[in-house]
């Protein structure tokens, strides 16, 4: 006979055993999966032609030494330089940053921020591609 005093038991280890290999399934293949969302781009005009547009061009040696469009500037001081020198352009202006990859990273961040500061908003680290 059955006894109703009895508590039954649960066994969840099948349970946990099938939760844990899709889990590893979900984590192998979840950096593989690059969504693409299709889209129409609209078609250029052949008629009108490419302005050319001035941009200022930073380079940062490896002495820490600052050529920004060919000026140099000391690295301690950049910030105010650079507001200074710059002053007068449109703050839509592009900025392209080139900089030796063996300076530190707070070298590069400071000059960073310090373009941004100055208002300008379209800036960019060229890299090798």
């Amino acid at each position: 006979m059955y006894d109703f005093n009895q508590k039954p038991d649960l066994n969840i280890t099948p349970l946990v055993d099938i939760m844990l290999v899709l889990l590893a399934i979900l984590m192998v293949t979840a950096p593989v999966i690059e969504f693409e969302e299709p889209i129409n781009l609209p078609k250029g005009s052949k008629s009108q032609q490419v302005q050319n547009f001035t941009k200022i061009d930073i380079l940062v040696t490896k002495d820490r030494t600052i050529l920004v469009n060919k000026k140099r500037l000391e690295f301690s001081n950049f910030s105010d330089s650079f507001l200074l020198m710059n002053n007068s352009k449109d703050r839509n202006t592009p900025v392209h940053i080139r900089a030796e990859k063996t300076l530190m990273y707070d070298d590069i961040v400071f000059i960073l921020k310090s373009v941004k500061e100055a208002g300008f908003y379209k800036v960019a680290l060229v890299t090798d591609g």
